[in-house]
């Protein structure tokens, strides 16, 4: 079997725009266990986009731009149903950025020999297939945006905002949610950047530059989010997954009092993961427990224990097609920090 055997059939990205589920959430409203928690969770999402003063923040973690959801997140960030984003790296640099240059995810299968696809330089995320190669050549164009800026220390969101003004020179296609982000001046985040093929480029870059170089300050991120935190008062979370990105949204309340701010808790929390709360891990805890830490006010709040790539595409094209962003502000949070850049 040849690469090209299994790199056939391309990850089609589905479109909330072209799909209307406003009825198929409604009837769920009127059934029990995940249903009735996925209707929940979209009136709440609904809430946080009717309330004027509400900034969202979107957090994601696990593969689900790589399985399909990569144009739900440009569409929740094109038509103002988003602010803020908190990501793990690979979600936007071995994902979106990735594919930005022209690459692609692929179908596959799990019931592979994982030997033949290691001497074939295929990479497998469960039944998703991705070109070894095409990564390397990812890693790459983070080394040369690296390259070509003043060497310092950055925090993740302005180096994220650099390969968002690159693809716009050097994208294959459009939109991406890096390039989507940087033109509607919503901040991205990746508290753990350097665990994605960022890191192979930026150690790269260092490796060559050992004087001279850029680095990633994820304390600067925190110091930047919790700015965005103060910035807003009123906040939502829209969290995929759980891992970094969700504790590193919800952990700003508790940053902002240290900093001597009084702000209010997370007002509105949607979480959509399949983690077990059983075992105590922050990932899998629930937003009611985050009450307790001052995160997240537990009065409106859902947990929906569903894979996200089905229940996400569901709750957004329920709020998209509802139709409650079209009256909300631009927030464009990533201004704040204009003057200092």
């Amino acid at each position: 079997m040849k690469k090209k055997d299994l790199l056939n059939k391309k990850v089609e990205h589905i479109d909330i725009k072209s799909i209307n589920t406003v009825k198929i959430i409604k009837a769920m409203k009127k059934m029990s266990f995940s249903a009735r928690d996925l209707a929940n969770a979209a009136d709440i999402y609904d809430l946080m986009l009717k309330e004027k003063k509400c900034a969202i923040i979107l957090t994601l973690a696990g593969s689900t731009s790589a399985a399909g959801c990569m144009q739900v997140y440009v569409d929740l960030v094109k038509n103002k149903m988003v602010d803020a984003i908190v990501a793990t790296g690979a979600s936007i640099v071995d994902m979106d950025f990735f594919e930005a240059l022209g690459f692609r995810h692929y179908q596959g299968t799990p019931f592979v020999d994982d030997k033949l696809l290691r001497k074939l330089y295929i990479d497998r995320i469960y039944d998703t297939f991705i070109d070894e190669e095409q990564l390397q050549a990812c890693d790459l164009a983070i080394k040369k945006i690296a390259n070509s800026l003043s060497p310092r220390t950055y925090s993740s969101r302005e180096f994220i905002r650099e390969m968002g003004k690159y693809l716009q020179q050097h994208a294959q296609k459009k939109l991406s949610l890096v390039q989507a982000a940087y033109e509607h001046d919503v901040p991205i985040f990746c508290p753990a950047f350097s665990d994605s093929s960022a890191g192979f480029g930026l150690v790269l870059h260092q490796h060559e530059r050992p004087e001279n170089h850029v680095s990633i300050d994820s304390v600067k991120d925190f110091h930047e989010l919790t700015m965005i935190k103060i910035e807003a008062g009123i906040s939502g979370l829209l969290m995929i997954g759980g891992g970094v990105p969700k504790n590193f949204a919800q952990d700003t309340v508790v940053c902002a009092e240290i900093l001597g701010k009084e702000v209010p808790m997370h007002k509105y929390a949607v979480q959509i993961t399949v983690a077990d709360v059983r075992d105590g891990a922050c990932s899998s805890s629930t937003l009611k427990e985050a009450n307790s830490w001052g995160k997240v006010d537990s009065s409106c709040e859902q947990m929906v224990f569903a894979e996200a790539t089905i229940a996400l595409p569901l709750l957004a094209s329920y709020v998209y097609h509802k139709g409650n962003w079209k009256k909300r502000k631009k927030w464009r949070l990533a201004r704040i920090f204009n003057t200092q850049e």
